[in-house]
């Protein structure tokens, strides 16, 4: 089984604690987001965990977590997001320098080869406080400190929908501008793309999507996978379940996987989150944790022999 730690939330980022926690009782329990009367039981021993994949914007508090998973023998690396966005975009985004001293030492600490800088989604608006020459000039500054650091990049492109089109559309008001969609601004093609891979390929840097329809492979850019079977057996040399992940978009070519996350429990506050509804709810959530738990928010607890239970929040 693979685990994801987490499309849903960033557990490195605000629950490390529980994530150990699960680790150590060797089991977690997920409510379905759509029926929360159904609990699934995810067996977390070594034995039954091939890989772990982490989505983070900031690892820094799982770090020192990270020798007890070498310990027991459990295999991982990490999705780490590096942007440096204006604040009305990322409400709640960590500073540019921390953020890579942290990927620089997570690389240190476990391989380089185990560390997927992701730079996205990249927003584009009609203003010039987001075009091409804004991520160019970031993500030159951000390649240039992460190089040796990092040989894999993954981009993709914001996606509006019904979770975040509010507050995009408010963005829009107070800010004065308009969010537009990448392929019908021309300088995109000509310029940006073809000018983020040389700045990638300057600092040793192979550049794939995520989640996108378009082929860019004229460019120089693959559809990437998140959790990817053939990247697991170059870096890890092991073979897992090649069977596409059907709970995921259509253009998500990830294989199949566990996730041990629930919505609306981020604390970062970006304005383009799928996964956040409401950030005041995101907040209570938050407050209503407990790392004992065997479930991320409430109490979801059930017998290890069956699949569904009646839940119990405390």
């Amino acid at each position: 089984m693979i685990i994801s730690v987490s499309r849903r939330t960033d557990i490195p980022a605000f629950y490390s604690t529980w994530f150990i926690n699960r680790i150590r009782a060797g089991y977690c329990t997920v409510p379905n987001p759509f029926n929360r009367n159904q609990i699934s039981h995810i067996n977390l021993t070594p034995e039954n965990v091939e890989m772990i994949v982490f989505w983070t914007r900031n690892p820094k508090p799982l770090l020192s977590y990270l020798p007890k998973l070498d310990e027991r023998g459990y295999k991982y690396y990490f999705q780490f997001t590096v942007m440096n966005n204006h604040n009305f975009i990322d409400t709640n985004k960590s500073d540019l320098s921390h953020t890579i001293k942290t990927f620089q030492q997570l690389a240190n600490l476990i391989g380089y080869e185990k560390v997927i800088w992701r730079y996205d989604p990249i927003i584009f608006s009609n203003s010039g406080k987001i075009d091409c020459n804004f991520h160019l000039d970031q993500y030159k500054v951000i390649a240039s400190q992460l190089s040796g650091y990092t040989q894999r990049c993954v981009i993709s492109f914001m996606d509006k929908y019904q979770k975040n089109n509010k507050r995009l559309k408010k963005i829009e008001k107070e800010q004065n501008i308009e969010f537009l969609n990448f392929e019908n601004i021309p300088e995109v093609f000509s310029k940006f793309i073809p000018s983020l891979v040389n700045i990638a390929n300057t600092y040793n840097m192979q550049v794939f999507t995520c989640s996108e329809s378009i082929n860019l492979e004229f460019y120089g850019i693959n559809h990437g996978k998140c959790i990817d079977d053939n990247y697991i057996h170059q870096v890890f040399n092991i073979k897992v379940n090649h069977q596409k992940d059907s709970g995921q978009r259509e253009t998500c070519g990830c294989v199949k996987s566990k996730d041990i996350g629930m919505y609306d429990t981020c604390l970062f506050g970006c304005q383009y989150c799928y996964a956040t509804t409401s950030f005041d709810q995101a907040r209570e959530n938050h407050r209503l944790h407990h790392p004992e738990s065997p479930s991320l928010i409430g109490w979801y607890d059930l017998e290890k022999k069956s699949d569904v239970r009646q839940l119990e929040l405390f």
